[in-house]
């Protein structure tokens, strides 16, 4: 055992009955960081029972893709038929996966839930995200490859070819999610990613409703549109791009009066609380009780680094403002910073993320 797994063992024998939180305050680390020491500690047969674990409340729940993406930046022109130099970046990623992390960073009790390959990628993407969210959930195969995205790039950035992994998913499927509703149950929130099939989207939502827990759904792209469930009903917050809400709508955005006819469009079909987002044009959000309908604007002046993880931050600092109980408008504020902050970073998740440096961040921008 390494000096953490011994301190946490020594804790556990002091007081079988601690809670999870009790034990992460007493070793200067996260909860989820904890829940992950306790299931290596059970796996290799140092831990038998479980009494000391007190059902963990009030997490939040992401569901989804876990994914490592590669980027091969061809160097020089591209020879088809040939090796071709090359380098190499490799970022941790997946919608899910990487909201998680950005709750997880702002402080929030965070559990991930999907599936994923008994390798080398898993191994990295816990790796790195151990410190932020439980993982005890997921569920790892090993006869399954871990999701992955390989895409070759040319000297100009265009892309060449790409490749996606991503069997792995069809194995987050309702089964999984019967076994895992007693967390759903206790949620704070849901989120779950359009990674997931259609029918396991729908047992998720109905669980949602069954035990009255607000319901968060991000598609990942336009074709995914196609699992999302029939109807909104029962969803707190449905955030999609342009082209997704065209798809789900059918509605062509080319003004600021489609962009509204939109949103209600979405509120129509059930949801709570609608957000379309257009990039550098902002975004438009709408609730279903007072139907009003609010354009934001995207924060100005943002020297772009990466757009990677953009979208997926704003998601986050909504749903961070949101669990808090902060308004809609407050809540788009605490997203379009987190974006911004975001898109100026290298990172798909920024590493100096906290919660009390948004609330700094969102001071500068008043």
């Amino acid at each position: 055992m390494n000096e953490k797994e011994q301190q946490l063992m020594s804790l556990i024998r002091q007081n079988p009955y601690c809670s999870q939180q009790e034990l992460a305050e007493g070793l200067g680390l996260s909860r989820p960081a904890v829940a992950n020491l306790i299931s290596a500690l059970t796996k290799r047969g140092y831990i038998t029972g479980r009494a000391y674990v007190l059902s963990p409340e009030d997490e939040i729940i992401c569901i989804g893709g876990a994914n490592v993406d590669r980027k091969f930046h061809v160097t020089g022109q591209v020879v088809s038929g040939t090796s071709n130099p090359a380098e190499l970046s490799v970022t941790i990623g997946g919608v899910a996966r990487n909201i998680a992390e950005n709750l997880g960073r702002l402080d929030h009790p965070v559990r991930l839930i999907t599936t994923a390959g008994k390798d080398a990628d898993w191994d990295l993407i816990a790796m790195h995200s151990s410190p932020y969210m439980d993982l005890t959930s997921v569920r790892v195969l090993p006869d399954a490859s871990t999701g992955s995205y390989s895409a070759v790039l040319d000297s100009h950035g265009e892309l060449v070819i790409a490749m996606a992994v991503m069997d792995v998913y069809e194995s987050l499927n309702t089964d999984y999610i019967a076994s895992v509703e007693r967390h759903l149950a206790r949620a704070k929130m849901i989120v779950i990613d359009l990674n997931v099939a259609k029918e396991t989207a729908e047992a998720i939502r109905d669980a949602a409703i069954r035990h009255k827990v607000p319901l968060a759904i991000i598609p990942v792209s336009g074709p995914k549109m196609a699992h999302l469930p029939d109807t909104l009903e029962g969803l707190t917050w449905f955030i999609c791009n342009e082209d997704e809400a065209e798809t789900l709508t059918g509605i062509t955005i080319q003004n600021d009066e489609d962009w509204k006819t939109a949103v209600l469009a979405l509120l129509d079909l059930g949801a709570a609380h609608a957000i379309i987002t257009r990039g550098k044009k902002g975004i438009m959000a709408g609730d279903r009780t007072t139907r009003t309908i609010h354009h934001h604007c995207a924060i100005p002046g943002v020297s772009v680094e990466d757009v990677t993880g953009a979208g997926d931050a704003f998601v986050s600092g909504v749903l961070h403002a949101a669990v808090m109980d902060r308004s809609l408008n407050d809540a788009i504020s605490y997203g379009l910073v987190n974006a911004a902050k975001t898109l100026a970073s290298t990172y798909t998740v920024r590493p100096e993320l906290t919660a009390n440096g948004l609330e700094n961040e969102l001071e500068e921008y008043k």
